[in-house]
């Protein structure tokens, strides 16, 4: 081989490979995985700890004994469409919202301080 021959081969072997192009949905399959992933790991527990919460608080009545998530123990006096009110001890009483009661006394809490 003369050394222009070589120097040819050798650039041909260097081109970039023909028209090859990749399909738009196997560029975007892997920000889908990441996307279902998110949904699956984050987002779907968070609503269904959110549902849990609402029917919990749907679900409060008068006389139920139960714990503020500050950690404030009372029975239920009553109940409006936003707040409760609560006895904490005789002739004392708090009116609280409903999203302040963190669950049924000497049960684990229906709201979590920490979620994870």
């Amino acid at each position: 081989m003369t050394p222009m021959s070589e120097t040819a081969g050798l650039l041909l072997a260097m081109a970039t490979p023909g028209d090859q192009t990749v399909s738009p949905w196997v560029q975007l399959a892997p920000f889908v995985f990441i996307l279902a992933i998110f949904y699956f790991i984050i987002i779907l527990p968070m609503k269904r700890r959110q549902k849990k919460v609402l029917q919990f608080h749907e679900g409060l009545k008068v006389n139920d004994r139960v714990v503020t998530t500050g950690g404030i123990h009372g029975v239920i006096t009553k109940i409006s469409e936003r707040s409760v009110q609560l006895q904490i001890a005789d002739k004392v009483r708090i009116e609280i919202s409903k999203a302040a009661i963190g669950g049924y006394q000497g049960q684990e809490p229906v709201a979590p301080e920490n979620p994870q």
